[in-house]
């Protein structure tokens, strides 16, 4: 059976497309927040699915985006990362080998999005989880949401 991701917007409502007949439908799932929820869609078309209900605040790209990173003072350290996914919000990366991040350290992330432009992005974030090699990180800037950053992000 088919597995559709559906985010849900600021009211509750999640926005799906058949899959066969390609119908649009809004579909209320507050009473889902809170934890994560796979529902069995059937379209009028007759055809079901599986919904993943995704709450998240943004969007969230999965990517493979080569880069470094520094850790601030008054921890020293950096190295290579990939950036693994990217949202308005933050990014998620991983490290290979033995480091010393963790939550709550301020770091600079520099990599290059793999759009045409091939846009660098240079951001100041704050570690929010790490969890073995993988680091969750949410931007500092308050300018975060840059043009090309957001035309990037479009689903």
């Amino acid at each position: 059976m088919d597995v559709q991701k559906a985010f849900v917007d600021t009211q509750g409502n999640a926005t799906i497309k058949c899959p066969q007949c390609g119908i649009i439908k809004h579909l209320p799932v507050t009473q889902y927040r809170g934890r994560q929820h796979t529902l069995k869609v059937r379209c009028n078309c007759n055809y079901a699915w599986n919904l993943l209900l995704d709450f998240r605040r943004h969007y969230r790209k999965k990517t493979e985006l080569s880069g470094t990173y520094t850790l601030d003072a008054p921890t020293n350290g950096g190295g290579r990362l990939t950036v693994v996914n990217i949202s308005r919000s933050g990014v998620g990366f991983e490290v290979t080998g033995l480091h010393a991040i963790m939550i709550g350290q301020k770091a600079r992330l520099q990599f290059t999005l793999d759009n045409k432009k091939k846009t660098p992005i240079d951001k100041h974030v704050v570690i929010i989880s790490v969890k073995n090699g993988y680091v969750g990180c949410e931007f500092l800037d308050d300018r975060v949401f840059e043009k090309d950053l957001g035309f990037y992000l479009q689903p």
